[in-house]
């Protein structure tokens, strides 16, 4: 059951010890020492003695790890106080050029579902970075992470869906102001996800790149069936297509995919990307399909086509 915690932020889990052991990169031996030497925190304890940690207590401890990994001892970190922790975390996740720290700062305000303090730290990313060097650098990292999460348990799917909607804003916004700007020179490309696919976000970066660099842009988005599909491309008559598969087929009908989409458009070039497509042991892709292993992938195939025009 969800609860208020006393920032009036959703807490939506508790955590075991493990929990933070992943999350934080913190080994479940090293939390029981800072907590028995330095009284770091004081963990809940069920019927039968195994610690259970809160969503203020993960957040601490990332912000604990973050200063620890940048080499503050302990015992100089429990001398301060959790707000002054916080502002130290802030001000090391705008420097470090690793990233590790702005992932980390992101992650926790994930936890706290705080929207302020996750568009301030996207906005300022944005603005030192660009979108594009964002994204690629830390916000897909990032989601990596959760995916990580997601998969070992560790995070509620209101997680998920809190920060993958404030990244799709972040992603509409800077779509909108693309729009309408077409190069005399630009590629016609179809962007869309089959049906049963609902993840949309390399899909909407796909969109803001292709339209930042002039290219004209049919976007189907997400969960599209084919007959749709089919019924847009045969007006369309797109140069290029893309889309991305990470989950809701089987191999064959990953295969099915691919042969059916190179079939029926074979003047198209059709890049493919996604879990699917790059962990199928045998997926053999037809001359004019092309597969994408990573989004920064994506963004020198498309430099490549601008290096051709000119």
């Amino acid at each position: 059951m969800c609860v208020l915690n006393q920032k009036n932020h959703i807490a939506l889990s508790n955590f075991s010890i493990k929990d933070l052991e992943t999350i934080t990169g913190i080994k479940a031996h090293t939390i029981r020492i800072w907590e028995q030497r330095y009284g770091l925190i004081q963990p809940q304890r069920t019927d039968t003695n195994i610690r259970t940690y809160s969503d203020e207590d993960l957040r601490f401890i990332l912000n604990v790890s973050i200063l620890n990994k940048h080499g503050m001892k302990i015992s100089e970190i429990v001398k301060m106080d959790k707000e002054s922790i916080r502002l130290k975390v802030l001000s090391l996740s705008e420097k470090d050029s690793a990233h590790s720290a702005q992932i980390k700062a992101l992650i926790s305000s994930m936890f706290s579902l705080d929207e302020v303090e996750f568009n301030r730290i996207l906005a300022n990313l944005i603005l030192r970075m660009g979108l594009e060097e964002a994204m690629i650098q830390i916000i897909f990292p990032f989601l990596n992470e959760i995916g990580i999460l997601w998969m070992t348990g560790s995070i509620h799917p209101a997680h998920e869906h809190f920060i993958s909607n404030l990244i799709r804003q972040k992603l509409f916004v800077a779509i909108d102001g693309q729009t309408g700007l077409h190069s005399p020179s630009g590629k016609k490309f179809l962007l869309f996800l089959p049906e049963g696919e609902p993840h949309e976000i390399g899909l909407l970066f796909a969109n803001y790149m292709l339209r930042a660099r002039g290219h004209e842009v049919i976007y189907l988005g997400q969960n599209l069936p084919f007959t749709d599909l089919q019924s847009v491309l045969n007006v369309y008559e797109p140069e290029y297509i893309f889309t991305i598969l990470t989950s809701g087929l089987s191999e064959s009908e990953v295969q099915d995919l691919v042969d059916t989409l190179s079939t029926t458009w074979p003047e198209a070039v059709i890049f493919v990307s996604g879990y699917l497509v790059l962990n199928h042991p045998h997926l053999k892709l037809p001359n004019n399909v092309i597969s994408v292993r990573e989004v920064r992938d994506l963004r020198e195939r498309i430099d490549a086509l601008q290096k051709k025009v000119g």
